[in-house]
């Protein structure tokens, strides 16, 4: 991993951090069948695709500040004062935790430990200020954080049809933070 500087964003970093490449690859999607009858649950299974599938962004990148506006926590990962990724998450709430919304790093930068160190950054930061858990979504068809989120510890804990503006549906996550 590049040595990397994690803080809380500031106002020059966000044009950077609008203008990254926000589209995600996926070689999986996750296919989801209902318990049988009798039975509670569904089962995820990941079905491989015959050709990679590029997932636009499930929100408008251009009205992300807007978003991040009403968000408790922006993150960004720097090099050489370059911000190359950034971790968005809401704060408190019904679950009371910390719900990462946004977790994207900018394609020359990926799969190089980044993503993880914003969500253990971002875990440090809210059991400081004592929160008990932690959530990340993620649109279902997306392989890549559904990998990061396990690998991580978290727990699938529930989905949603047509949860993201872009009618995707998102899979969540959570990580006990006490």
């Amino acid at each position: 991993m590049p040595k990397i500087e994690l803080r809380t964003a500031l106002a020059s970093d966000i044009p950077y951090l609008v203008a990254f490449d926000h589209v995600a690859v996926s070689h999986t999607v996750w296919r989801m069948t209902w318990a049988e009858e009798g039975a509670f649950g569904a089962t995820f299974v990941p079905v491989p695709l015959p050709r990679p599938l590029k997932l636009p962004y499930p929100r408008d990148p251009q009205r992300l500040m807007d978003d991040w506006q009403r968000r408790g926590l922006l993150l960004v990962a720097l090099h050489d004062g370059r911000p190359l990724g950034y971790l968005a998450a809401a704060v408190g709430g019904p679950i009371e935790g910390l719900w990462i919304t946004d977790l994207v790093v900018d394609t020359p930068w990926r799969r190089q430990g980044i993503a993880s160190a914003l969500v253990l950054t971002a875990s440090e930061w809210a059991r400081e200020r004592g929160e008990r858990r932690m959530v990340l979504e993620t649109s279902f068809r997306n392989s890549p954080a559904v990998g990061l989120a396990r690998r991580l510890g978290f727990v699938f804990s529930g989905f949603q049809y047509g949860y993201y503006p872009n009618g995707d549906a998102a899979l969540f996550f959570s990580l006990p933070l006490a």
